[in-house]
Parts: C-alpha cells; structure tokens; sequence
C-alpha cells in the first residue's frame, strides 16, 4: 500500500512537472487530483484504526466521547494542514500560516475537556489508593 502511495505522488508531480513546461494553468488541478487520490488510499487504513480503536475503548472501559473527541482533534489537525498546504501551494504562506496558528488555537480548545477527563481519571486512582 505504501508503494502504491508513494507511486501516486512521484506520477503526480512528475505529471505537474511536464504540465508546468507546457499548459502551467492545469497544475493546480493536476496536484489537486493527485493530493484526492492519495488521501482516498490513506483513508483504507483508516478502518482497521477505527476497528481496534473500537474495540480498545470496549476493553478499557474508556469513556467513548473522549474517543470521539481525539478524533475530532486528529481531524482537525489533518484538515488545516491539508489546508495550510494548498494555501501555501498557491503561493499564500503568510495565509497558510495564520490559518495553522488558528487551527493549533482551536485544537487546543477542543483538548480541554480531554485534560479534563484524564484529570478526572487521576484523581479517583488517587482516590482509590
């Protein structure tokens, strides 16, 4: 699988790199299409994540917003770097910037209530003891 992604990318860009010498408006949507299909490969090991993360949560008793949570954060972080990238692709990087401090402002927002949890698991093994 990681020889089929790695293979996407080098065809992507060695596609971009001719298309930059001949018809450099169809660069973008080249590695538009290219930057699609190595996310749509990526997403295939996302079900065997999800199928032990599932069944870990079952096993430790883990509350399953928390899970949810992580995954929203993960996401987050997934989507704003994808983002930032093509932003800065397009030759934004200050753009691209500014939008990764508001993505790390957000995720740090959302991990409150992780903290809050994992607090909560502290103190009643202290509790315990």
């Amino acid at each position: 699988m990681i020889l089929k992604i790695c293979c996407i990318a080098v065809i992507t860009a060695v596609c971009a790199a001719i298309l930059k010498v001949n018809k450099p408006e169809y660069v973008p949507m080249c590695l538009t299409a290219g930057g699609v299909m190595l996310i749509l490969f990526g997403f295939d090991y996302l079900e065997a994540g999800m199928q032990f993360i599932s069944s870990f949560t079952r096993q430790t008793g883990v509350d399953g917003s928390v899970v949810r949570l992580i995954f929203k954060v993960v996401g987050v972080g997934y989507l704003i770097e994808i983002t930032a990238g093509s932003v800065k692709d397009l030759g934004f990087g200050s753009l691209a910037d500014k939008l990764i401090m508001c993505g790390k402002l957000i995720i740090f927002v959302m991990s409150i209530p992780i903290l809050r949890a994992m607090f909560d698991v502290i103190i009643s093994l202290i509790d315990s003891v």
